[in-house]
């Protein structure tokens, strides 16, 4: 009797190894500690295509907080977009609405408060408990953030920066004086953006594109870094002219367009850069076989 116990837990052992081995080999083993390490360099080794947090979300912390940067570090994002503006007393602060009314307990415009105002105010409307402390960053904030980041860790991240209201010349200044300008994206309009090329000459800037008659205007005007091109226009024979001059190439995967399947369109397009609400979402989709 104790010879067949003996045998039948040899059996079973053997038998759980090739289960889980077999698992192993065909992609369907689940991480055993950190998944976000796990998933991220599952994704690193496929699509060669990098990741932005639209405003910062990590789906943990309120957008456009330092608790979401703080966290989409940990997550080990390629970008952080972040929305500049400008305060009444000059201030540069991390915003995405003109007004105050959706994300703090204040209400009416941004541009009509000063910063020791704005400080007095919870950026976490809607949130739980846990983060009603949180204030309106200042891009300052933000810049250390990522600078202390990017000293401490092999994986850097930078900024994707949508300009929505700030002069380009404290906002080159701030971003300068904590390493970051040669590595960040300026999102802008035409205008904004050759006004800042004035400034920072070797600023990255990204333009809107929506079709290919556009191209070549803003490629004389702006000489860009990458285009922020339309899911909706963005095609394989659109996004292969836009490399062609050396271009690269980011879209947004928002709201009703952030899905597994266009994750796994855009990698197949060539698209450089995505930028989604859903960092982990993205990270185990490359994770499994069905995109290889």
């Amino acid at each position: 009797m104790k010879f067949f116990k003996r045998n039948l837990f040899v059996v079973k052992f053997f038998a759980l190894f090739i289960i889980h081995f077999t698992l192993y080999i065909y992609g369907y083993s689940q991480p055993s500690s950190d998944s976000i390490d796990y998933f991220r360099n599952q994704f690193v080794t496929h699509p060669k295509m990098g990741v932005s947090t639209h405003r910062g979300n990590s789906n943990v912390a309120p957008e456009n907080t330092l608790a979401t940067y703080r966290a989409v570090l940990q997550m080990k994002a390629d970008y952080i977009e972040i929305d500049v503006r400008t305060t009444k007393d000059g201030k540069l602060i991390i915003l995405h609405d003109g007004t105050l009314d959706r994300t703090t307990n204040g209400s009416g415009p941004v541009s009509e408060r000063t910063l020791d105002e704005l400080k007095k105010l919870s950026a976490a409307k809607g949130a739980d408990d846990t983060f009603q402390t949180e204030q309106i960053p200042t891009l300052d904030e933000v810049c250390q953030l990522v600078a202390d980041w990017n000293a401490h860790h092999s994986s850097k991240t930078n900024l994707y920066v949508d300009c929505k209201a700030a002069a380009p010349e404290p906002m080159v200044a701030i971003l300068t004086k904590y390493g970051l300008l040669n590595d960040a994206v300026f999102y802008g309009s035409d205008n904004y953006l050759a006004s800042l090329r004035n400034v920072a000459p070797t600023a990255k800037l990204m333009p809107s594109l929506r079709n290919t008659r556009e191209m070549m205007a803003k490629i004389n005007q702006l000489h860009p870094f990458a285009f922020d091109v339309s899911w909706a226009s963005l095609t394989d024979t659109l996004a292969t002219q836009i490399h062609q001059q050396d271009i690269r190439v980011f879209v947004d995967l928002l709201g009703n367009d952030d899905t597994s399947e266009n994750y796994a369109k855009a990698a197949r397009l060539g698209v450089d850069v995505i930028q989604t609400d859903h960092l982990l979402n993205v990270y185990r989709t490359f994770s499994t076989n069905t995109t290889r």
